[in-house]
Protein backbone atom coordinates (compact mmCIF):
# COMPACT_ATOMS: atom_id res chain seq x y z
CA UNK A 1 0.00 0.00 0.00
CA UNK A 2 1.20 3.40 -1.11
CA UNK A 3 1.53 6.35 0.63
CA UNK A 4 -1.15 8.67 0.43
CA UNK A 5 -0.41 12.74 1.03
CA UNK A 6 -3.49 15.29 1.25
CA UNK A 7 -2.31 19.12 0.47
CA UNK A 8 -4.56 21.05 2.18
CA UNK A 9 -5.77 20.65 6.23
CA UNK A 10 -9.07 22.19 5.36
CA UNK A 11 -12.62 20.97 6.34
CA UNK A 12 -12.66 18.58 3.30
CA UNK A 13 -8.86 17.96 3.82
CA UNK A 14 -9.78 16.50 7.53
CA UNK A 15 -13.05 14.49 6.42
CA UNK A 16 -10.71 12.43 3.60
CA UNK A 17 -7.77 11.85 5.84
CA UNK A 18 -10.04 10.66 9.02
CA UNK A 19 -12.73 8.58 6.29
CA UNK A 20 -9.31 6.76 5.25
CA UNK A 21 -8.48 6.14 8.80
CA UNK A 22 -11.86 5.12 9.83
CA UNK A 23 -11.85 2.57 6.53
CA UNK A 24 -8.93 1.17 7.97
CA UNK A 25 -5.25 2.62 6.17
CA UNK A 26 -2.46 2.46 8.24
CA UNK A 27 -1.74 6.00 9.90
CA UNK A 28 2.17 5.40 8.51
CA UNK A 29 0.90 5.10 5.15
CA UNK A 30 -1.08 8.89 5.50
CA UNK A 31 0.44 12.61 5.29
CA UNK A 32 -1.18 15.85 5.63
CA UNK A 33 0.15 18.78 5.02
CA UNK A 34 -0.18 22.83 6.86
CA UNK A 35 1.44 25.76 7.23
CA UNK A 36 0.55 26.56 10.92
CA UNK A 37 2.03 25.39 13.38
CA UNK A 38 -0.52 25.14 15.83
CA UNK A 39 -3.06 23.78 13.45
CA UNK A 40 -0.23 21.11 12.35
CA UNK A 41 0.09 20.12 16.03
CA UNK A 42 -3.73 19.93 16.57
CA UNK A 43 -3.79 17.30 13.43
CA UNK A 44 -0.44 15.58 14.89
CA UNK A 45 -2.58 15.05 18.52
CA UNK A 46 -6.22 14.24 16.99
CA UNK A 47 -4.84 11.32 14.13
CA UNK A 48 -1.20 10.34 14.61
CA UNK A 49 -0.22 11.21 11.71
CA UNK A 50 2.37 13.27 9.87
CA UNK A 51 1.86 16.68 9.10
CA UNK A 52 4.27 18.15 6.50
CA UNK A 53 5.29 20.43 4.08
CA UNK A 54 4.14 20.54 0.30
CA UNK A 55 7.51 19.21 -0.99
CA UNK A 56 8.26 17.00 1.52
CA UNK A 57 4.74 15.10 1.16
CA UNK A 58 4.67 15.35 -2.86
CA UNK A 59 8.44 13.69 -2.88
CA UNK A 60 7.15 10.76 0.01
CA UNK A 61 3.48 10.06 -1.66
CA UNK A 62 2.30 7.83 -4.33
CA UNK A 63 -1.07 9.10 -4.10
CA UNK A 64 -1.14 12.89 -3.70
CA UNK A 65 -4.89 14.15 -2.98
CA UNK A 66 -4.87 17.90 -3.84
CA UNK A 67 -7.91 20.14 -1.39
CA UNK A 68 -6.69 23.57 -1.83
CA UNK A 69 -9.41 26.78 -3.35
CA UNK A 70 -9.18 26.73 -6.82
CA UNK A 71 -7.40 29.66 -6.71
CA UNK A 72 -4.76 28.25 -4.95
CA UNK A 73 -4.17 25.17 -7.36
CA UNK A 74 -1.72 26.68 -9.66
CA UNK A 75 0.65 27.68 -7.25
CA UNK A 76 0.51 24.27 -5.74
CA UNK A 77 1.29 22.56 -8.77
CA UNK A 78 3.92 24.81 -10.37
CA UNK A 79 5.66 23.71 -6.58
CA UNK A 80 4.68 20.19 -6.09
CA UNK A 81 5.88 19.52 -10.30
CA UNK A 82 9.35 18.46 -10.72
CA UNK A 83 8.40 16.07 -7.65
CA UNK A 84 5.51 13.76 -9.24
CA UNK A 85 7.11 10.95 -10.36
CA UNK A 86 5.50 8.93 -13.34
CA UNK A 87 3.84 6.11 -11.65
CA UNK A 88 2.30 8.56 -9.14
CA UNK A 89 -1.25 9.48 -9.12
CA UNK A 90 -2.68 13.32 -8.52
CA UNK A 91 -6.61 13.81 -7.55
CA UNK A 92 -8.18 17.10 -7.70
CA UNK A 93 -10.97 18.09 -5.18
CA UNK A 94 -11.26 21.28 -6.44
CA UNK A 95 -14.27 23.50 -8.37
CA UNK A 96 -13.45 24.15 -11.79
CA UNK A 97 -9.95 22.75 -12.62
CA UNK A 98 -10.05 21.00 -14.61
CA UNK A 99 -7.84 17.63 -15.38
CA UNK A 100 -6.08 19.38 -18.21
CA UNK A 101 -5.09 22.33 -16.26
CA UNK A 102 -3.31 19.98 -13.96
CA UNK A 103 -1.67 17.89 -16.86
CA UNK A 104 -0.45 21.14 -18.18
CA UNK A 105 1.31 21.98 -15.12
CA UNK A 106 2.65 18.75 -14.13
CA UNK A 107 5.69 16.64 -16.66
CA UNK A 108 4.05 14.79 -19.82
CA UNK A 109 2.10 12.17 -19.03
CA UNK A 110 1.79 12.25 -15.44
CA UNK A 111 -1.79 10.41 -14.13
CA UNK A 112 -5.03 12.76 -12.99
CA UNK A 113 -8.39 12.05 -11.38
CA UNK A 114 -10.60 15.27 -11.25
CA UNK A 115 -13.04 14.62 -7.80
CA UNK A 116 -15.86 16.49 -6.70
CA UNK A 117 -16.74 15.75 -3.22
CA UNK A 118 -19.39 17.06 -1.02
CA UNK A 119 -19.25 18.06 2.53
CA UNK A 120 -21.88 15.11 3.89
CA UNK A 121 -18.64 13.30 3.67
CA UNK A 122 -18.35 14.56 6.58
CA UNK A 123 -20.94 11.87 8.13
CA UNK A 124 -19.68 9.13 5.41
CA UNK A 125 -22.74 10.20 3.13
CA UNK A 126 -20.67 11.68 0.83
CA UNK A 127 -21.46 11.76 -2.80
CA UNK A 128 -18.23 12.24 -5.49
CA UNK A 129 -17.92 12.17 -8.53
CA UNK A 130 -14.78 10.60 -10.64
CA UNK A 131 -13.29 11.80 -14.47
CA UNK A 132 -9.88 10.40 -15.69
CA UNK A 133 -7.30 12.55 -17.41
CA UNK A 134 -5.72 11.56 -20.39
CA UNK A 135 -2.99 9.70 -19.22
CA UNK A 136 -4.79 8.13 -16.45
CA UNK A 137 -4.93 4.14 -16.37
CA UNK A 138 -8.21 2.14 -15.04
CA UNK A 139 -6.60 1.11 -11.64
CA UNK A 140 -5.93 4.22 -10.79
CA UNK A 141 -9.26 5.64 -11.71
CA UNK A 142 -10.23 2.47 -9.08
CA UNK A 143 -7.94 3.94 -6.75
CA UNK A 144 -8.85 7.04 -6.78
CA UNK A 145 -12.85 5.49 -6.25
CA UNK A 146 -11.52 3.39 -3.30
CA UNK A 147 -10.17 6.68 -1.32
CA UNK A 148 -13.74 8.62 -1.78
CA UNK A 149 -15.46 5.34 -0.95
CA UNK A 150 -13.78 5.84 2.65
CA UNK A 151 -16.38 8.28 3.27
CA UNK A 152 -19.74 7.93 0.73
CA UNK A 153 -20.81 7.00 -2.70
CA UNK A 154 -18.55 7.16 -6.28
CA UNK A 155 -19.78 7.55 -9.08
CA UNK A 156 -17.52 7.82 -12.53
CA UNK A 157 -18.70 10.92 -14.96
CA UNK A 158 -17.37 11.77 -17.93
CA UNK A 159 -15.48 15.08 -17.45
CA UNK A 160 -18.22 17.34 -19.67
CA UNK A 161 -20.56 16.48 -16.74
CA UNK A 162 -18.29 17.86 -13.95
CA UNK A 163 -19.94 21.45 -13.78
CA UNK A 164 -23.26 19.78 -13.60
CA UNK A 165 -22.49 17.89 -10.92
CA UNK A 166 -20.77 20.58 -9.06
CA UNK A 167 -24.09 22.44 -9.27
CA UNK A 168 -25.93 18.98 -8.07
CA UNK A 169 -24.27 17.42 -5.78
CA UNK A 170 -21.06 19.89 -4.94
CA UNK A 171 -23.50 22.56 -4.11
CA UNK A 172 -26.50 20.26 -3.16
CA UNK A 173 -26.60 20.10 0.09
CA UNK A 174 -26.43 23.68 0.39
CA UNK A 175 -30.11 23.62 -1.40
CA UNK A 176 -31.26 21.51 0.55
CA UNK A 177 -30.14 23.21 3.98
CA UNK A 178 -31.67 26.24 2.53
CA UNK A 179 -35.11 24.37 2.36
CA UNK A 180 -34.98 22.81 5.62
CA UNK A 181 -34.24 26.80 7.09
CA UNK A 182 -37.29 28.01 5.03
CA UNK A 183 -39.32 24.99 6.57
CA UNK A 184 -38.37 25.57 10.51
CA UNK A 185 -38.99 29.26 9.74
CA UNK A 186 -42.60 28.37 8.73
CA UNK A 187 -42.81 26.78 11.92
CA UNK A 188 -41.97 29.38 14.06
CA UNK A 189 -44.44 31.69 12.07
CA UNK A 190 -46.68 29.13 12.73
CA UNK A 191 -46.24 29.62 16.42
CA UNK A 192 -44.11 26.43 16.99
CA UNK A 193 -41.01 26.25 18.90
CA UNK A 194 -38.08 26.40 17.09
CA UNK A 195 -36.54 23.41 18.36
CA UNK A 196 -39.82 21.88 17.81
CA UNK A 197 -40.12 22.50 14.15
CA UNK A 198 -36.56 21.48 13.88
CA UNK A 199 -37.23 18.23 15.04
CA UNK A 200 -40.40 17.93 12.82
CA UNK A 201 -38.29 19.19 9.56
CA UNK A 202 -35.51 17.19 10.09
CA UNK A 203 -36.54 13.57 10.47
CA UNK A 204 -39.05 14.83 7.90
CA UNK A 205 -35.95 15.21 5.77
CA UNK A 206 -34.53 11.88 6.58
CA UNK A 207 -37.58 10.04 6.51
CA UNK A 208 -38.44 11.30 2.74
CA UNK A 209 -34.52 10.78 1.46
CA UNK A 210 -34.94 7.18 2.81
CA UNK A 211 -37.98 6.50 1.04
CA UNK A 212 -37.13 7.62 -2.61
CA UNK A 213 -33.86 5.36 -1.54
CA UNK A 214 -35.32 2.41 -0.09
CA UNK A 215 -38.30 2.40 -2.46
CA UNK A 216 -36.73 2.55 -5.79
CA UNK A 217 -40.04 4.71 -6.82
CA UNK A 218 -39.89 7.97 -8.80
CA UNK A 219 -39.99 11.01 -6.34
CA UNK A 220 -43.47 12.29 -8.79
CA UNK A 221 -45.11 8.98 -7.52
CA UNK A 222 -43.97 9.40 -3.75
CA UNK A 223 -45.35 12.80 -4.23
CA UNK A 224 -48.36 12.20 -5.57
CA UNK A 225 -48.86 9.83 -2.78
CA UNK A 226 -49.05 12.37 -0.38
CA UNK A 227 -50.93 14.48 -1.92
CA UNK A 228 -54.37 14.17 -1.93
CA UNK A 229 -57.00 16.01 -3.85
CA UNK A 230 -58.16 19.45 -3.14
CA UNK A 231 -56.35 18.32 0.34
CA UNK A 232 -53.54 20.29 2.33
CA UNK A 233 -50.53 18.97 0.09
CA UNK A 234 -51.91 20.25 -2.81
CA UNK A 235 -52.51 23.64 -1.54
CA UNK A 236 -49.17 24.38 -0.12
CA UNK A 237 -47.55 22.92 -3.95
CA UNK A 238 -50.06 25.37 -5.54
CA UNK A 239 -48.04 28.08 -4.05
CA UNK A 240 -44.77 26.75 -4.60
CA UNK A 241 -45.64 26.19 -8.71
CA UNK A 242 -47.36 29.44 -8.69
CA UNK A 243 -43.86 30.95 -7.01
CA UNK A 244 -41.76 29.17 -10.01
CA UNK A 245 -40.03 27.41 -7.43
CA UNK A 246 -39.29 24.37 -9.58
CA UNK A 247 -38.14 26.86 -11.89
CA UNK A 248 -36.27 28.66 -9.87
CA UNK A 249 -34.04 25.71 -9.06
CA UNK A 250 -33.15 24.63 -12.15
CA UNK A 251 -31.62 28.45 -12.95
CA UNK A 252 -29.84 28.30 -9.58
CA UNK A 253 -28.28 24.61 -10.61
CA UNK A 254 -27.57 26.58 -13.89
CA UNK A 255 -26.11 29.38 -11.94
CA UNK A 256 -23.97 27.10 -10.16
CA UNK A 257 -22.65 25.18 -12.92
CA UNK A 258 -22.09 28.66 -14.70
CA UNK A 259 -19.83 29.61 -12.16
CA UNK A 260 -17.59 26.24 -11.86
CA UNK A 261 -17.07 26.93 -15.88
CA UNK A 262 -15.56 30.56 -14.73
CA UNK A 263 -13.66 29.10 -11.98
CA UNK A 264 -12.16 27.02 -14.60
CA UNK A 265 -11.04 30.24 -16.61
CA UNK A 266 -14.02 28.82 -19.26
Amino acid sequence: MGTVAIFGAGVMGETLLSGLLRAGRPTDSLLITERRPERAAELTERYGVRVTDNVAAATAAQTLVLVVKPQDMGALLTEIAPYVEPDDLVVTLAAGITTAFVESRLPEGRSVVRVMPNTPALVDQGMAAVSAGTHCPPEHVAEAQGLLAAVGKVLEVPEGLQDAVTAISGSGPAYIFYVVEAMIEAGVVLGMPRATASELVVQTLVGAATMIRETGQHPTVLREQVTSPGGTTAAALRELDDHKVRAAFISAMEAAATRSRELAGG
